[in-house]
């Protein structure tokens, strides 16, 4: 299951949606180069004021690192691969720039939407690093880490601790967005839902492999419910949790939609069908 739960979650998104229109989450207040603090004046004690200091103020204004900037952030994502690269020359070349968690916010996305987890997880630690607060960054994160784990994943539970303080900071941030001016309300609604059930999917899968069933319900309702772009990883996780709380009728329902759904797992949710019916009817036939 879980390898096709990984491949599977690398198409759930359309590449499109996430490396465009949608990156407007990600540009919250903490991602703009920090004020300079103000020197302080003499107080009424006769102490010095403390000297100034760069320590901490924005690097200088450069017209080549805005030219190399815009060249990336106008390139088209028609060849991503090659914008990955001249991501890559940038942050080299610019290794303080203003601009490093916008390209790292950029790399998380294209890599989570070709599998490259291990890739999409380094560059998002480096640009949590510097934008804690971007929500679309954490929800990925959340969603991603547990569906990449097998059993020799070191540390399991630091791995799950991890995804979860991700996904549930993401779920906290979403409701402070101004809706950008030059998007749709459409579009913004959209974006947030995406982006809330990719957190919701991974606290649900969180719990799944902590075998809490009854806790992964809750939050992969919320996940199918609110994904634009319907994910049947979660209807089969969903249908998963039911079946091993005993609400066979609810992991028929799960399973049926997650065979309706293209993907490797169709023909995995046809048999799992027959088996949630299977053990309902073994239950009503239990004696009392």
């Amino acid at each position: 299951m879980m390898k096709a739960s990984s491949n599977l979650s690398m198409t759930l998104i359309l590449a499109g949606f996430l490396l465009g229109a949608t990156a407007v989450l990600a540009q919250t207040p903490a991602q703009q180069p920090p004020a300079q603090a103000p020197a302080q004046a003499p107080s009424q004690g006769g102490q010095q004021a403390a000297p100034l200091s760069l320590e901490g103020a924005p690097p200088p204004v450069s017209a080549e690192e805005d030219a190399a900037f815009k060249a990336f952030n106008d390139a088209p994502n028609d060849d991503p691969a090659k914008k990955d690269s001249s991501a890559n020359d940038f942050l080299q070349k610019f290794p303080q720039s203003r601009y490093r968690a916008d390209v790292y916010s950029w790399q998380v996305k294209y890599y989570f939407s070709v599998g490259k987890i291990d890739e999409m997880e380094a560059a998002a630690d480096k640009e949590l690093a510097i934008a804690p607060n971007d929500a679309q960054t954490l929800a990925i994160v959340g969603s991603a880490l547990p569906r990449k784990m097998n059993a020799s994943t070191p540390d399991p539970e630091k791995r799950l601790e991890k995804a979860e303080q991700a996904a549930q900071k993401a779920l906290d941030l979403l409701p402070t967005f101004p809706k950008p001016a030059n998007m749709s309300d459409e579009m913004f609604a959209k974006a947030k839902d995406q982006t809330a059930a990719m957190a919701y999917s991974g606290l649900g899968l969180v719990a799944f492999r902590r075998g809490k069933f009854a806790d992964g319900i809750p939050p992969l309702q919320k996940a199918v419910q609110l994904d634009p772009q319907p994910d049947p990883v979660n209807y089969y996780l969903l249908g998963i949790c039911n079946e091993k709380t005993a609400h066979f009728d609810d992991a028929v329902a799960d399973f049926t939609k997650c065979s309706e759904l293209p993907g490797s797992l169709q023909a995995t949710c046809k048999m799992k069908i027959d088996e949630a019916k299977k053990l309902g009817a073994t239950q009503l036939s239990a004696p009392k």
